[in-house]
């Protein structure tokens, strides 16, 4: 089992595994820190673009995203003040029904009318 295999198993935080590294094997440990450090200068560059790329993609999709939550909370605005505003025209025509009896005439007692 290689000492990389070792320290993935372990689950500690990468500095407790790059100092278990170091005690088991400094000089291994050690070269493979200059190799990131004279690498990476040249390797980072490359990936900028991709980095790039990335980045625009995710504000394309949060711009997108934005878009569609406005359009859907505007569309259920509408159905909410649709909604509002039939429940206050059947208010007014229960109210205008009842206003309408209550102002009604009372109707002639028949017995009344066959004396």
């Amino acid at each position: 089992m290689s000492n990389i295999s070792k320290i993935q198993e372990t689950g500690n935080s990468l500095i407790e595994q790059v100092k278990q590294a170091y005690r088991e094997n400094p000089v291994q440990t050690l070269a493979i820190g200059a190799g990131v450090v004279i690498l990476a200068p040249t390797i980072f560059p490359l990936f900028k673009p991709i980095a790039k790329a990335a980045i625009r993609s995710s504000v394309s999709l949060f711009e997108k995203t934005q878009e569609a939550l406005a359009e859907t909370g505007e569309a259920i605005g509408d159905i909410v003040a649709e909604a509002k505003a039939e429940a206050a025209a059947e208010r007014a025509k229960k109210a205008s029904l009842a206003a309408g009896l209550m102002a009604a005439p009372a109707a002639p007692n028949n017995e009344a009318e066959v004396k």
